[in-house]
Formats: structure tokens, C-alpha cells, sequence
């Protein structure tokens, strides 16, 4: 209390004078003493406040911040040395050394840290990512054939009728059937999706009662999807269905921009990661489809 009344007959003072600056008062004026958690407390509590926290913020606040905020020793006071450790830890050009970078340099900008880690970011691109073993539509068909329980089988063919994320089976209405409506308020908002094939849209009865799914976000519903998938033995992810709807809708020659839009990305997440997985065969079958058109440009003749 006495050094709150010192402080306050100094600051009075200066206002008085006009001389009152907030400078020494800054979080920029780094306090020695803090220590590394007190720095993740106040970080989270300003991250926070910029933002609404729901569902979806909760789960990037843990997946790209929590996962680098635990590496960090939280008894000891927060140092340069110690961030470019912890970003050194990671593997480089990698996607985990990408998040470390912009973490770490995050919560050194909020401490008063004088510090650049942008040459520690590496090269690591979307691009770099393989290629997965994506299953073919026939294996596809076979795999939802084989799921004993109705309601897991209309969620799959969902999936892999209209590229959908996970959760997004649960986010999504029929009004506009066999065009799928999705309601992703925390996600990409709404949007419309087509079915590649539309065959499945009618053939697998998708229009219907849904397995009953609870989860605290959109993390939580996703993983009780990719558990039902490998309860029932399905040798591929939910995603895997995803990535060979964006696969099939370059086959078909739908533009990237809807494609795109259709999968609530961006076009330059949907050729950077998707052109890149089109096989030397499906290159060949696109190529013989084009060919055979019958208005495809003939050459000149002599």
C-alpha cells in the first residue's frame, strides 16, 4: 500500500506538471522477474480479448498455441535464449517449426522481447507435403458397402459424395437436395456443395437420419467420425474421402475457384496441396478424356 501511494503521489505529480508518460508503465518494459507461465497467463487473457471465445477459437487457442506454450519451462523467466530453443527443438522446414516461429515470436512481441525469428521459419510449403495413397472409388464403394450401421454409412457416403470435413456431416441440411447445404457458423460459414458423383447422392439414400454425435467443438465431433471409422475397420481417414472428392472434381473439369469455394478454401490452399496430388494416371485418364472430345481443337491442316 505504501509503495501504491508513492506511485500515485509521483504519477499526480507529473500530471500536474504535465509531464506524465506512460512509457515505464508498457508491457514493452519486459519485467525480469515474470515468469515464463505469468507470461502465457496474461497472453492468453489479451489473446482473448481481441476475439470471441467459442468453440472454434478454443481450438486453434490449443492447437497452434497450447502445443508450443507447453515446451516452454514455466518456472523460469521468459528469455530470447529460451524461444529460440524451443523453436530450434523442431524439425526444420516443417510445419511444426512454422507454428513454433509464429507462436514464439508472438508471445515475444507481447512480453517487450527484442527479437526476429524469421530466419529460423525455414522453407516449409504446402507444396512439400506427399502425396497421400488416396483410395480409389471403387475401394471407396466397397468400404461404405461393409459398414454394418446405417447411420455410419450415410455419414461416410456424405463425406465422400461432397468432400466434407467431418464434423461438417453434422453442420449440413437437404433443402436444396442432392445440392448439400452446409451451416459451418464457426468454420467457413454457409455454403453449397455438389456431389461428384451425384449417382451416390441418390443410389446411397443420403437424405436422412444421422448417427447421434456430441462434442465441444468442431476437434471433438471430427474425432468421434474418425473413431467410427476405425471401429469399423475402414483402412482411411474421414479426410482421405475429403481429398479424393477434390481429386475427382479436377477430373471432371470443375474450375478451381468453385471447387474451392465448395470445399471452404482458398484456391491457392486447393492447387497447392490438390494439383499436386493428381497421379501420373489420373494425368493420362484426364488427358484421354480431353482427346476424345469431339470439339476439343483440331490442328491446322496443309
Amino acid at each position: 500500500m505504501k509503495l501504491a501511494e508513492q506511485e500515485a503521489r509521483k504519477v499526480g505529480a507529473l500530471l500536474d506538471c504535465k509531464e506524465f508518460d506512460w512509457t515505464p508503465y508498457l508491457r514493452h518494459e519486459i519485467q525480469p522477474s515474470v515468469m515464463v507461465s505469468d507470461w502465457i497467463e496474461r497472453f492468453e487473457r489479451d489473446y482473448f480479448t481481441r476475439r470471441d471465445r467459442n468453440p472454434q477459437s478454443e481450438t486453434t487457442w490449443k492447437d497452434d498455441y497450447v502445443k508450443v506454450f507447453k515446451r516452454l519451462p514455466q518456472d523460469q523467466v521468459l528469455t530470447v535464449e529460451m524461444l529460440t530453443e524451443a523453436i530450434a527443438s523442431t524439425a526444420p522446414d516443417t510445419r511444426n517449426r512454422k507454428r513454433f516461429v509464429f507462436v514464439c515470436s508472438k508471445l515475444a512481441e507481447f512480453a517487450g522481447l527484442q527479437v526476429n525469428f524469421a530466419n529460423l521459419r525455414g522453407k516449409y510449403s504446402p507444396k512439400q507435403v506427399q502425396p497421400r495413397d488416396l483410395p480409389s472409388d471403387e475401394l471407396i464403394t466397397t468400404w461404405r458397402d461393409r459398414i454394418p450401421n446405417p447411420l455410419w454409412k450415410r455419414a461416410y457416403g456424405l463425406i465422400a459424395t461432397y468432400g466434407l470435413r467431418p464434423h461438417e456431416v453434422f453442420k449440413s441440411s437437404f433443402e436444396r437436395f442432392p445440392v448439400l447445404a452446409v451451416h459451418d457458423d464457426t468454420k467457413t460459414g454457409y455454403r453449397l456443395v455438389y456431389p461428384f458423383y451425384p449417382e451416390w447422392a441418390e443410389i446411397w439414400d443420403l437424405m436422412g437420419e444421422l448417427p447421434q454425435v456430441t462434442g465441444k467443438n468442431n476437434s471433438a465431433i471430427g474425432n468421434r467420425v474418425t473413431h467410427a471409422f476405425a471401429r469399423y475397420r475402414v483402412p482411411f481417414v474421414p479426410y482421405d474421402l475429403r481429398h479424393c472428392w477434390a481429386v475427382r472434381t479436377i477430373r471432371f473439369g470443375l474450375p478451381d475457384t468453385l471447387s474451392a469455394r465448395q470445399m471452404g478454401h482458398s484456391v491457392t490452399v486447393h492447387t497447392e496441396i490438390y494439383h499436386a496430388w493428381i497421379t501420373a494416371d489420373e494425368q493420362e485418364r484426364m488427358y484421354q478424356i480431353l482427346m476424345s472430345r469431339s470439339d476439343r481443337p483440331s490442328p491446322p491442316t496443309t
